[in-house]
Protein backbone atom coordinates (compact mmCIF):
# COMPACT_ATOMS: atom_id res chain seq x y z
CA UNK A 1 0.00 0.00 0.00
CA UNK A 2 1.05 3.26 -0.92
CA UNK A 3 1.30 6.49 1.45
CA UNK A 4 -1.24 8.20 0.02
CA UNK A 5 -3.33 4.83 -0.09
CA UNK A 6 -2.54 4.51 3.85
CA UNK A 7 -3.46 8.21 4.38
CA UNK A 8 -6.81 8.22 2.32
CA UNK A 9 -7.57 5.05 4.44
CA UNK A 10 -7.05 6.48 7.48
CA UNK A 11 -9.41 9.42 6.72
CA UNK A 12 -11.71 7.71 5.22
CA UNK A 13 -12.39 5.15 8.00
CA UNK A 14 -11.96 7.91 10.64
CA UNK A 15 -13.47 10.79 8.95
CA UNK A 16 -16.42 10.17 7.15
CA UNK A 17 -19.62 8.09 7.87
CA UNK A 18 -19.77 6.51 4.22
CA UNK A 19 -17.08 5.33 1.71
CA UNK A 20 -17.20 8.82 -0.63
CA UNK A 21 -15.80 7.74 -4.23
CA UNK A 22 -15.42 11.26 -5.46
CA UNK A 23 -12.54 11.24 -2.48
CA UNK A 24 -9.14 11.63 -3.88
CA UNK A 25 -5.83 12.85 -2.64
CA UNK A 26 -5.68 15.90 -4.20
CA UNK A 27 -9.97 16.54 -2.52
CA UNK A 28 -9.87 19.57 0.05
CA UNK A 29 -10.04 17.76 3.73
CA UNK A 30 -9.67 20.93 5.80
CA UNK A 31 -11.66 23.52 3.84
CA UNK A 32 -14.40 20.91 2.88
CA UNK A 33 -14.99 20.34 6.44
CA UNK A 34 -13.99 16.49 6.23
CA UNK A 35 -10.94 17.11 9.01
CA UNK A 36 -11.20 19.81 11.20
CA UNK A 37 -8.73 20.67 14.00
CA UNK A 38 -8.99 17.98 16.49
CA UNK A 39 -9.14 15.72 13.77
CA UNK A 40 -5.72 16.92 12.77
CA UNK A 41 -4.24 16.63 15.62
CA UNK A 42 -5.45 12.57 15.65
CA UNK A 43 -4.25 12.27 12.01
CA UNK A 44 -0.90 13.64 12.90
CA UNK A 45 -0.35 11.39 16.03
CA UNK A 46 -1.17 8.33 13.42
CA UNK A 47 1.56 9.53 11.37
CA UNK A 48 4.05 10.35 13.86
CA UNK A 49 3.49 6.71 15.27
CA UNK A 50 3.22 4.92 12.17
CA UNK A 51 6.28 6.28 10.49
CA UNK A 52 7.84 6.74 13.55
CA UNK A 53 8.32 10.49 12.76
CA UNK A 54 8.25 13.43 14.30
CA UNK A 55 6.35 16.21 12.89
CA UNK A 56 7.02 19.85 14.02
CA UNK A 57 3.86 21.79 15.13
CA UNK A 58 4.30 24.94 13.02
CA UNK A 59 4.34 22.35 9.81
CA UNK A 60 1.29 20.75 11.16
CA UNK A 61 -0.70 22.97 9.83
CA UNK A 62 -4.03 23.52 8.04
CA UNK A 63 -2.47 24.45 4.63
CA UNK A 64 -0.43 21.20 4.92
CA UNK A 65 -3.24 18.92 5.59
CA UNK A 66 -5.99 20.08 3.42
CA UNK A 67 -5.22 17.07 0.76
CA UNK A 68 -3.84 13.21 1.13
CA UNK A 69 -1.44 14.87 -1.59
CA UNK A 70 0.04 17.66 0.44
CA UNK A 71 -0.04 15.34 3.81
CA UNK A 72 1.95 12.95 1.56
CA UNK A 73 4.32 15.40 0.87
CA UNK A 74 4.79 16.55 4.77
CA UNK A 75 4.84 12.78 5.94
CA UNK A 76 7.95 12.87 3.21
CA UNK A 77 10.03 15.79 4.12
CA UNK A 78 10.81 13.49 7.57
CA UNK A 79 10.64 10.55 6.22
CA UNK A 80 12.07 10.63 2.35
CA UNK A 81 12.41 7.12 1.47
CA UNK A 82 8.90 6.12 2.18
Amino acid sequence: MTLEETIMEYVVDEYLEDDDDDLDIDSPLISAGIVDSFSMVSLKAFLENKYEISIPDEKANPEAFDSVKKIAALVREFKPDI
